[in-house]
């Protein structure tokens, strides 16, 4: 088990839940930064989201995967938010509901201006299906970052995990970047956080400037 460096803990202790929208359109005001949580229904998305945010039941997994389609959202401050997408390719989930997903990501990709990076989940031992593939490629073309987190790390040995992480690497495009994760072991926990905080940080403080300089016009 690692140990967790107390102040990156503490910065997203602060997560607390605002709401829950069956659509874009209602969203909180499209400002301010804002980090969406992309991943399969069985790639640990909610206990990752849970472990980064140091709470157990921040986000709720539902008992039956792929059913629950709401855009989850959780601020860290008034300026900060992150958003739980709803898990996507579930094989039980009806050909109609998977229409609405893609047609709700669609709009929620496209046109969500304070969305500043997608942290997109993939199981360790499964990473790189058909749906990842096509996530990431919205991702690029709306030169949208992406943070993969490798899931269930702790399922591999040290030395198959770290040659799964090199495999995708090697095959990634510049704006996509991966590192092992494991919310039982903690492993790649404060690594994640402070990959998140620090791009929170930095396009908040190029908000405010923005704002200022619109205010001495």
């Amino acid at each position: 088990m690692q140990t967790e460096n107390p102040q990156l803990r503490a910065y997203f202790a602060r997560a607390a839940f605002l709401k829950s929208a069956p659509e874009a359109s209602q969203l909180p005001l499209d400002a301010g930064v804002e980090i969406a949580f992309a991943g399969r229904s069985n790639a640990g998305k909610s206990s990752a989201l849970n472990a980064l945010c140091a709470q157990k039941a921040l986000a709720r997994a539902s008992k039956r995967p792929g059913r629950t389609q709401l855009l989850n959202v959780f601020t860290i401050d008034e300026n900060k938010r992150l958003v739980d997408l709803p898990g996507y390719g579930y094989a039980e989930v009806p050909m109609e509901m998977r229409k609405n997903w893609g047609a709700m990501m669609d709009v929620y990709f496209s046109q969500r201006l304070s969305l500043k990076l997608t942290v997109l989940m993939m199981d360790i031992r499964h990473p790189m299906r058909p749906f990842d593939e096509m996530l990431i490629e919205a991702c690029v073309k709306r030169d949208l970052p992406v943070h993969i987190l490798l899931t269930k790390a702790d399922k591999l040995s040290r030395g198959a995990a770290s040659s799964v992480l090199q495999k995708l690497k090697n095959g990634l495009p510049e704006s996509v970047s991966v590192q092992l994760f494991s919310s039982l072991s903690k492993q790649g926990l404060d690594e994640a956080r402070a990959f998140l905080r620090d791009l929170m940080e930095k396009h908040s403080s190029t908000a405010n400037d923005d704002a200022h300089v619109q205010d001495v016009s």
